[in-house]
Protein backbone atom coordinates (compact mmCIF):
# COMPACT_ATOMS: atom_id res chain seq x y z
CA UNK A 1 0.00 0.00 0.00
CA UNK A 2 0.45 3.32 -0.40
CA UNK A 3 -0.13 6.33 1.59
CA UNK A 4 -3.16 8.23 1.61
CA UNK A 5 -2.93 12.18 0.09
CA UNK A 6 -1.42 14.28 2.13
CA UNK A 7 0.40 18.03 2.41
CA UNK A 8 4.31 17.94 2.50
CA UNK A 9 5.82 20.96 4.25
CA UNK A 10 9.66 21.24 4.91
CA UNK A 11 10.26 24.35 7.42
CA UNK A 12 14.11 25.58 7.48
CA UNK A 13 14.04 26.00 10.75
CA UNK A 14 12.20 25.35 14.66
CA UNK A 15 10.27 28.04 14.40
CA UNK A 16 8.64 27.50 10.88
CA UNK A 17 7.69 24.11 12.48
CA UNK A 18 5.93 25.33 15.67
CA UNK A 19 4.11 27.67 13.38
CA UNK A 20 3.05 24.75 10.79
CA UNK A 21 2.45 22.98 14.36
CA UNK A 22 0.18 25.93 15.67
CA UNK A 23 -1.84 26.40 12.72
CA UNK A 24 -2.36 22.30 11.54
CA UNK A 25 -2.26 20.65 15.39
CA UNK A 26 -4.02 17.03 14.77
CA UNK A 27 -4.21 17.45 11.30
CA UNK A 28 -0.12 17.08 11.34
CA UNK A 29 2.57 14.32 12.26
CA UNK A 30 5.80 14.77 12.41
CA UNK A 31 8.74 13.09 10.03
CA UNK A 32 12.40 12.81 12.01
CA UNK A 33 13.85 9.69 10.99
CA UNK A 34 10.89 7.89 10.04
CA UNK A 35 11.81 4.71 10.90
CA UNK A 36 8.21 4.22 12.49
CA UNK A 37 6.53 6.69 10.67
CA UNK A 38 6.89 4.96 7.53
CA UNK A 39 5.41 2.16 7.44
CA UNK A 40 2.08 3.16 9.70
CA UNK A 41 1.93 5.69 6.53
CA UNK A 42 2.36 2.99 3.97
CA UNK A 43 0.15 0.75 5.86
CA UNK A 44 -2.65 3.66 6.22
CA UNK A 45 -2.26 3.58 10.11
CA UNK A 46 -1.61 6.98 10.36
CA UNK A 47 -3.42 9.86 8.12
CA UNK A 48 -2.32 12.99 7.80
CA UNK A 49 -3.40 15.79 6.32
CA UNK A 50 0.05 17.16 6.97
CA UNK A 51 3.29 15.67 6.85
CA UNK A 52 6.01 18.24 8.47
CA UNK A 53 9.77 17.30 8.03
CA UNK A 54 11.71 18.12 10.63
CA UNK A 55 15.07 17.41 8.53
CA UNK A 56 16.58 20.31 7.44
CA UNK A 57 16.27 21.78 11.17
CA UNK A 58 20.26 20.90 11.93
CA UNK A 59 19.32 23.27 15.35
CA UNK A 60 18.13 19.74 16.71
CA UNK A 61 21.16 17.54 15.95
CA UNK A 62 23.46 18.03 18.98
CA UNK A 63 25.07 17.35 22.17
CA UNK A 64 26.18 19.80 24.96
CA UNK A 65 26.51 20.26 28.38
CA UNK A 66 23.65 22.13 30.23
CA UNK A 67 24.95 22.51 34.36
CA UNK A 68 25.07 19.17 35.18
CA UNK A 69 22.91 17.57 32.86
CA UNK A 70 23.85 16.41 28.56
CA UNK A 71 21.17 17.90 26.49
CA UNK A 72 20.76 16.16 23.10
CA UNK A 73 18.53 17.66 20.27
CA UNK A 74 15.64 15.85 19.74
CA UNK A 75 17.36 15.18 16.10
CA UNK A 76 19.97 13.54 17.17
CA UNK A 77 20.47 9.87 15.41
CA UNK A 78 21.05 6.57 16.72
CA UNK A 79 24.15 6.57 15.30
CA UNK A 80 25.60 9.27 16.86
CA UNK A 81 24.45 8.22 20.05
CA UNK A 82 25.93 5.08 19.81
CA UNK A 83 29.68 6.44 18.39
CA UNK A 84 30.01 10.12 19.78
CA UNK A 85 33.01 10.14 22.63
CA UNK A 86 31.14 12.48 24.67
CA UNK A 87 27.92 10.27 24.98
CA UNK A 88 30.04 7.31 25.62
CA UNK A 89 32.02 8.76 28.44
CA UNK A 90 29.20 11.16 30.21
CA UNK A 91 25.86 8.05 29.49
CA UNK A 92 27.59 5.02 28.75
CA UNK A 93 24.08 3.59 29.22
CA UNK A 94 23.00 5.44 26.36
CA UNK A 95 25.89 4.84 24.06
CA UNK A 96 25.32 0.95 24.99
CA UNK A 97 21.87 0.37 24.26
CA UNK A 98 21.75 2.68 21.23
CA UNK A 99 23.90 0.40 19.93
CA UNK A 100 21.36 -1.96 19.95
CA UNK A 101 19.01 -0.67 18.00
CA UNK A 102 17.87 -2.32 14.77
CA UNK A 103 20.32 -2.31 12.08
CA UNK A 104 23.13 -0.01 10.91
CA UNK A 105 20.50 1.73 8.58
CA UNK A 106 17.61 1.98 10.92
CA UNK A 107 20.13 3.88 13.12
CA UNK A 108 21.65 5.93 10.42
CA UNK A 109 17.70 7.19 10.20
CA UNK A 110 16.25 6.88 13.71
CA UNK A 111 15.91 9.74 15.80
CA UNK A 112 16.06 10.49 19.58
CA UNK A 113 13.10 12.46 19.64
CA UNK A 114 10.97 10.38 17.54
CA UNK A 115 12.12 7.24 19.44
CA UNK A 116 10.68 9.01 22.67
CA UNK A 117 7.63 10.58 20.81
CA UNK A 118 6.27 7.27 19.25
CA UNK A 119 6.95 5.56 22.63
CA UNK A 120 7.38 1.93 21.65
CA UNK A 121 6.89 -0.25 24.87
CA UNK A 122 9.77 -2.25 24.34
CA UNK A 123 12.28 0.38 22.39
CA UNK A 124 15.87 0.99 23.94
CA UNK A 125 15.84 4.94 24.34
CA UNK A 126 12.77 5.49 25.89
CA UNK A 127 13.82 2.75 28.91
CA UNK A 128 17.12 4.58 28.63
CA UNK A 129 15.21 8.13 29.29
CA UNK A 130 13.06 6.82 32.77
CA UNK A 131 16.10 4.68 34.08
CA UNK A 132 18.42 7.83 33.84
CA UNK A 133 15.44 10.14 35.07
CA UNK A 134 15.86 12.28 31.85
CA UNK A 135 14.00 15.30 31.41
CA UNK A 136 12.02 15.39 27.63
CA UNK A 137 11.82 19.41 26.26
CA UNK A 138 8.58 20.18 24.79
CA UNK A 139 8.21 23.55 22.38
CA UNK A 140 5.20 25.12 20.98
CA UNK A 141 4.60 28.51 19.73
CA UNK A 142 3.22 28.55 23.12
CA UNK A 143 6.40 28.43 25.14
CA UNK A 144 8.58 25.39 26.32
CA UNK A 145 7.84 22.57 28.99
CA UNK A 146 9.78 20.09 30.41
CA UNK A 147 8.40 16.73 31.56
CA UNK A 148 10.12 14.10 33.47
CA UNK A 149 10.07 10.49 30.97
CA UNK A 150 8.63 8.84 33.25
CA UNK A 151 5.51 11.08 32.60
CA UNK A 152 5.77 11.88 29.49
CA UNK A 153 5.33 7.99 28.68
CA UNK A 154 1.92 7.71 29.65
CA UNK A 155 0.79 4.13 27.84
CA UNK A 156 1.78 2.23 24.75
CA UNK A 157 2.22 5.04 21.77
CA UNK A 158 0.68 7.43 23.99
CA UNK A 159 2.81 10.25 25.25
CA UNK A 160 2.07 13.76 26.95
CA UNK A 161 2.40 15.76 24.04
CA UNK A 162 0.06 18.61 22.79
CA UNK A 163 -0.94 18.43 19.11
CA UNK A 164 1.36 21.55 18.41
CA UNK A 165 4.09 20.52 20.26
CA UNK A 166 7.37 19.04 19.45
CA UNK A 167 10.03 17.36 21.90
CA UNK A 168 12.65 19.15 20.89
CA UNK A 169 15.66 17.77 23.65
CA UNK A 170 16.15 15.71 26.38
CA UNK A 171 18.03 16.18 29.15
CA UNK A 172 19.86 13.38 30.86
CA UNK A 173 21.37 13.56 34.50
CA UNK A 174 25.49 12.78 33.88
CA UNK A 175 26.49 9.55 35.08
CA UNK A 176 28.61 9.58 38.13
CA UNK A 177 32.63 8.98 38.01
CA UNK A 178 32.57 5.21 38.96
CA UNK A 179 29.34 4.65 37.86
CA UNK A 180 28.98 1.54 36.03
CA UNK A 181 25.82 0.54 33.56
CA UNK A 182 24.43 -2.43 31.63
CA UNK A 183 22.63 -2.93 29.05
CA UNK A 184 20.87 -6.27 28.40
CA UNK A 185 18.10 -7.79 25.65
CA UNK A 186 16.70 -10.30 24.20
CA UNK A 187 15.30 -10.97 20.69
CA UNK A 188 14.14 -13.42 18.33
CA UNK A 189 16.73 -12.20 15.83
CA UNK A 190 19.22 -9.63 16.09
CA UNK A 191 17.38 -6.42 14.64
CA UNK A 192 14.11 -7.12 16.32
CA UNK A 193 12.91 -5.46 19.19
CA UNK A 194 13.39 -6.92 22.25
CA UNK A 195 10.82 -9.21 24.02
CA UNK A 196 12.06 -7.85 27.30
CA UNK A 197 15.12 -5.27 27.86
CA UNK A 198 16.93 -3.98 31.19
CA UNK A 199 19.22 -1.18 31.63
CA UNK A 200 20.94 -0.49 35.21
CA UNK A 201 23.47 1.56 36.70
CA UNK A 202 25.64 0.67 39.54
CA UNK A 203 27.81 2.34 42.04
CA UNK A 204 29.49 0.77 45.34
CA UNK A 205 31.23 1.92 47.93
CA UNK A 206 34.53 0.94 49.41
CA UNK A 207 33.88 -2.33 50.81
CA UNK A 208 32.54 -3.46 47.63
CA UNK A 209 28.55 -2.98 48.80
CA UNK A 210 25.72 -1.53 46.57
CA UNK A 211 25.78 2.06 47.29
CA UNK A 212 23.21 3.13 44.64
CA UNK A 213 21.14 1.27 41.60
CA UNK A 214 18.89 2.43 39.28
CA UNK A 215 17.24 0.00 37.33
CA UNK A 216 14.65 -0.03 34.59
CA UNK A 217 12.96 -2.89 32.01
CA UNK A 218 11.20 -2.46 28.95
CA UNK A 219 8.76 -4.96 27.02
CA UNK A 220 7.18 -5.98 29.95
CA UNK A 221 4.66 -3.42 30.53
CA UNK A 222 2.58 -0.43 28.05
CA UNK A 223 5.99 1.91 29.48
CA UNK A 224 9.20 1.13 30.58
CA UNK A 225 9.34 -0.04 34.45
CA UNK A 226 11.46 2.02 36.73
CA UNK A 227 11.73 -0.66 40.18
CA UNK A 228 12.40 1.34 42.76
CA UNK A 229 11.44 -1.11 45.11
CA UNK A 230 14.61 -3.22 44.28
CA UNK A 231 16.70 -0.48 43.60
CA UNK A 232 16.37 -0.13 47.82
CA UNK A 233 16.42 -3.95 48.23
CA UNK A 234 19.98 -3.89 46.68
CA UNK A 235 21.50 -1.73 48.86
CA UNK A 236 24.34 -2.63 50.96
CA UNK A 237 24.22 -5.96 49.45
CA UNK A 238 27.66 -7.95 47.50
CA UNK A 239 27.09 -7.96 43.93
CA UNK A 240 28.26 -11.87 43.13
CA UNK A 241 26.45 -14.85 41.42
CA UNK A 242 23.98 -15.75 44.31
CA UNK A 243 23.03 -12.06 44.92
CA UNK A 244 22.32 -11.37 41.01
CA UNK A 245 20.37 -14.43 40.97
CA UNK A 246 18.35 -13.24 44.52
CA UNK A 247 18.25 -9.80 42.74
CA UNK A 248 16.94 -11.23 38.99
CA UNK A 249 13.76 -13.48 41.12
CA UNK A 250 12.82 -10.46 43.41
CA UNK A 251 12.39 -8.41 39.80
CA UNK A 252 10.33 -11.28 38.08
CA UNK A 253 8.48 -10.99 41.02
CA UNK A 254 7.48 -6.97 40.94
CA UNK A 255 5.86 -7.37 37.36
CA UNK A 256 3.15 -8.24 35.60
CA UNK A 257 3.24 -8.81 32.25
CA UNK A 258 0.39 -9.44 29.47
CA UNK A 259 -0.49 -13.16 29.03
CA UNK A 260 0.11 -13.34 24.92
CA UNK A 261 -0.06 -17.05 23.22
CA UNK A 262 3.59 -16.27 21.60
CA UNK A 263 5.28 -15.04 24.48
CA UNK A 264 3.83 -16.08 27.51
CA UNK A 265 3.74 -14.02 30.96
CA UNK A 266 6.19 -16.60 32.42
CA UNK A 267 8.83 -16.62 30.11
CA UNK A 268 9.09 -12.85 30.30
CA UNK A 269 9.32 -13.22 33.87
CA UNK A 270 11.95 -16.27 32.99
CA UNK A 271 13.70 -13.62 30.80
CA UNK A 272 13.91 -10.93 33.54
CA UNK A 273 15.52 -12.75 36.47
CA UNK A 274 17.97 -13.58 33.72
CA UNK A 275 18.81 -10.22 32.01
CA UNK A 276 18.83 -8.56 35.55
CA UNK A 277 21.14 -11.18 36.92
CA UNK A 278 23.52 -10.82 33.86
CA UNK A 279 22.81 -7.45 33.93
CA UNK A 280 24.11 -6.92 37.20
CA UNK A 281 27.13 -9.26 37.32
CA UNK A 282 28.28 -7.43 34.19
CA UNK A 283 28.24 -4.03 35.75
CA UNK A 284 29.53 -5.00 38.79
CA UNK A 285 32.87 -6.34 37.17
CA UNK A 286 32.90 -2.75 35.37
CA UNK A 287 32.79 -1.16 38.36
CA UNK A 288 35.20 -3.49 39.96
CA UNK A 289 37.97 -3.43 36.98
CA UNK A 290 37.44 1.06 37.03
CA UNK A 291 37.78 1.11 41.12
Amino acid sequence: MKPAPFTYHRPANLREALELMARYGAEAKLLSGGQSLGPMLNMRLARPAHLVDLNDMLEMDYIREVGDRIEIGGLTRHHRLATAPEVSRDLPLLAEAARTIGHYAIRQRGTLGGSLAHADPAAQLPLVAVTLGAEVVLRSTRGERDVPASEFLQSIMTVDLADDEIVTALRFPRQAEGEASAFELFSRRHGDFAIVSVALTLRRDAAGAVSSLRLGLGGVGPVPLRLSELEAEAIGSQIDEAAAARLGRSAAALITPEDHPEVPAAYRRELVETLVARALLRAAEQEGAAA
